[in-house]
Order: C-alpha cells, then structure tokens, then sequence
C-alpha cells in the first residue's frame, strides 16, 4: 500500500480471531495501515484450521490476514503483556474480540490501555455487547441473526428460516460494525480528541440495520415469510428458475423496469399488474403473475434469457457461481479479482479492495 493511501501511518494491533475482527482489520490494512495480528503461542487463531489445510494454514486464514504481519505473544504470561503494553505505547488502535472482563482479567483491559496511550482507540467486538444481560453468553452468527430477528425475515414459504452463505453478523453487525467505530474514532483523536473504547456488539449492529421489517411493523403491513415486497411477494422482485436449472434475478421493482421486463418477456398484457398500480403484495394476483413467470423463464437458459435482458436497462441479471463472478467482466475490469501468492499456501485467488480513493 503506498504512502497516499487514507490510512497511511496509523497503526494497528489485532488481537481478533475467526472473522468478524479478522475482517474488520483487513479493510483497515486495504486503506493503508500498518495492521500487526497477535496471537498466543499456542494454536493461535482458530481460523488457522477452519477448513481444508492444504500445507500449514487454511485458505481462510489466508483470505482475511492478506496485507498483515504476525507476531506471537502469551498474554498470560508477564513478558508477553510487557511487550504488548509496549506495542500499545505507539499504536492507533487495538482490536479485540474476547468475552467482556478477559481482557481486564489479564491486566489489559481499557483503564490500564488508556493510560499508557491516552490517544489510542480500543475496539471490544462480542456477540452481545460489554455490557447488558446476554455480555457473557457464547453464540455465533446464527445466533446473533436469530435474537435481531433477520433470521426469521430470510424464509422459505413455510416459515423455515433459510441460513445464507454470507454471515450477515459477523461480517455486517461485527466487522463493519467495528470498522464504522474505529474510523469515527480515529477521526475524534485526529481532531484533539482523547482515545475511546469502541463497544460493538454484533446483535445490536444487526438488529439496528433490520430496517424494511422494522418500517412494516411500524406500518402494519407485516407480511407472512416469502410474501414481503422485497422477499417473494411481488412478481418483478423475485428469482425464477430457467430450462437449465440455473437462476435469474429479477429485480425490476419500479414500473418503468416492470414495463421493459414484459417487453422482452413478450407478454405486455402483464406489465399492468404491477404493485405500484394496485396489485396487492403477496396477494392472489401477484402470485398468480409469478407462475406465469415460472413458466416463461423455463422456456430458455440462462444464457438466452442473459443475451435477451443484457441490452435492456430493466435490472434482470443472471445468478452466478463464485467462479464465473471471478471471471465476469464486471470484477475483471474494476480490478476486483486478484491473483495472490501465500508462502505457505501458494497461489490463491483474492479479491480486490473495493474502495477506490482518487486525490
């Protein structure tokens, strides 16, 4: 990272492990920092072996400690806490993700890290907060979705909640979460301010960013699972399934791309029934008009429908595998897929910082 880049000479001490702080410290070190991951001598972070190994680490680890340097210290052991507090005498930010008191239990924890650098920002990130009634329990992300009651929103028209492949707590409510503090921190401490502990819990972030489920209640209008207006319940917000098993994504929410949508599909006698014309969300006609949809999109593959939607500006895109968005001309030409060497792990595919800072 050169010189110019944001953060450029702001330094970070990561004590995090799994993904949530992981993360949160890499997109520190994609804008510029100095990002230095400690971990104890004795097995390290657990993320080292979730999932296949294929010499020393797992592609995991690797994924989300690109950009950093590694150091081990025990910091139950009196030396390893001397080197850290000395570490803490020149550092911007600390970052950690163990339960509430562990850090105080070790001598570590904010009142004795705030007075060896009263400018340093300190980042607690847990499942549910330092402090309140749950600041002890264990969970995980599908826990943390479960309480902020996302996870009931994400359902198959029976109700059974469905678990996503991107781990909406952790990488949203914890290190986004954590990233939105730090910075907001940083900025204070630029501008005079003293140092501060940021408390992020994972819960809170989720439940805060629950807002289309939290506006129909407000409404009245919340709706059974699958029959929202963004979640199944509106025929030209959906996925509809092609001849060849695969998916499109039908997004044409507002009239005008519905309009278009009808063209291409051939039935402009559809593009009338439409919510912002009446037709109610996740009524009788609503998915009467997705099982006319069901049909249509079964009639061609994914490629043919793709080569009749690219032209048209009505937000209907294909679904694709993780391997064909790495070759799509959408990553490949923003620079978004990169191809990296680990020194253990040889080469691996990563993706690419995905802000873009211009002076």
């Amino acid at each position: 990272m050169t010189s110019s880049a944001p953060l450029a000479g702001i330094r970070v001490l990561d004590l995090t492990r799994l993904l949530p702080g992981p993360v949160a410290t890499l997109r520190l070190a994609e804008m510029g920092a100095d990002v230095l991951k400690i971990e104890d001598p004795h097995g390290g972070d657990y993320a080292r072996t979730l999932g296949p190994v294929r010499n020393e680490v797992s592609q995991l680890f690797v994924a989300v400690h690109r950009g950093k340097r590694l150091v081990r210290l025990d910091l139950k052991d009196a030396a390893g806490r001397a080197a850290l507090l000395d570490l803490v005498a020149s550092a911007d930010v600390l970052v950690e993700s163990f339960r509430p008191g562990v850090m105080d239990r070790l001598g570590l924890g904010w009142p004795v890290l705030k007075t060896r650098n009263p400018r340093l920002v300190m980042c607690a990130i847990t499942g549910y907060g330092a402090t309140g009634p749950f600041a002890q329990r264990a969970g995980h992300d599908i826990n943390y979705t479960g309480y902020a009651g996302m996870l009931a929103q994400n359902a198959t028209p029976d109700g059974r909640p469905v678990l996503p492949n991107l781990q909406v707590a952790d990488l949203l409510g914890g290190a986004q979460a954590a990233l939105q503090g730090i910075l907001a921190a940083l900025v204070a401490v630029q501008r005079g301010g003293a140092g501060t502990f940021v408390d992020v819990s994972m819960t809170d972030a989720v439940f805060a960013h629950n807002i289309m489920p939290l506006v129909a209640h407000n409404d009245g209008t919340t709706a059974a699972p699958g029959r929202g207006l963004l979640t199944g319940g509106v025929p030209c917000y959906n996925v509809y399934r092609t001849r060849d098993g695969r998916y499109m994504a039908v997004g044409a929410l507002e009239l005008k791309f519905w309009q278009a949508c009808c063209a291409v599909l051939e039935r402009p006698d559809l593009a009338a029934r439409h919510w912002q014309l009446g037709q109610q969300v996740g009524g009788a006609d609503a998915l009467a008009v997705q099982a006319e949809l069901d049909a249509l999109f079964a009639a061609r593959t994914q490629a043919e429908w793709t080569a009749l939607f690219d032209p048209v500006d009505c937000c209907v895109t294909p679904v694709l595998e993780t391997a064909e968005a790495l070759a799509h001309p959408l990553f490949q030409a923003r620079g978004m897929v990169r191809h990296e060497e680990h020194p253990s792990e040889g080469p691996y595919v990563a993706a690419g910082v995905p802000l873009r800072f211009t002076p």
